[in-house]
């Protein structure tokens, strides 16, 4: 791994996204139960011994309260951090910049709720792509359409991107891409080899379950 700050190289952290309105599902994604448990939770274990902490972004003091009945932190190696995103109803990128605001690291590793999929193999091999020159750090599926093939909701940013994300949504641009696209970014592709594909798939309607 490329050098980080000093007072934040032992530190891994991640924000998970709950805060959208699962429209496509019909029901909050996260809180869905998989395979005998909260689909959220499957992403929890796999995160044991792999990071130091979690902030789980959700949209109102109503769901922190649901998702506080079933996580338990003392269940996990790392801590975790419930909190409420600061602009509602704008899709992802409020919710990472709301959980960058709260992280103690300088990076973090964003996941969404509906990946049950991501494996401690993937999340060791992006941490391990950090390279302090970049402020993102984003796997890819196609060489010849890096940005359009990009997977950002399961990427790493550092905390400095938070003033152009808040410049980005006061000007009501808010796909991620649109983001990559302005910071200094890291491409790492998936080959199914270091990265399988199979990391990425997320479950947006029934039928996907």
């Amino acid at each position: 791994m490329s050098n980080i700050n000093e007072n934040c190289e032992n530190i891994k952290s991640c924000i998970i996204l709950c805060g959208g309105k699962s429209s496509r599902m019909g029901q909050d994604k996260g809180s869905m139960i998989i395979q005998n448990e909260p689909m959220i939770k499957h992403i929890l274990s796999t995160l044991n011994h792999q990071i130091n902490e979690a902030i789980i972004v959700l949209n109102d003091a109503k769901r922190i309260a649901k998702y506080s009945e079933f996580i338990n932190p003392q269940d996990y190696s790392y801590t975790i951090t419930f909190v409420e995103d600061k602009v509602k109803n704008k899709g992802p990128m409020p919710g990472i910049m709301t959980g960058l605001d709260e992280i103690k690291s300088e990076y973090a590793l964003i996941l969404p709720c509906d990946s049950p999929y991501v494996s401690k193999n993937y999340i060791n091999t992006i941490f391990d792509e950090i390279d302090i020159k970049y402020q993102a750090i984003v796997p890819y599926h196609d060489q010849e359409n890096r940005l359009k093939t990009s997977e950002p909701l399961h990427s790493i940013y550092n905390k400095n991107v938070i003033p152009k994300i808040e410049e980005l949504i006061s000007n009501d641009v808010l796909h991620i891409k649109g983001l990559i696209e302005k910071i200094d970014t890291k491409f790492v592709l998936i080959d199914d080899k270091k990265i399988e594909k199979k990391e990425f798939r997320n479950l947006n309607r029934p039928e996907d379950i």
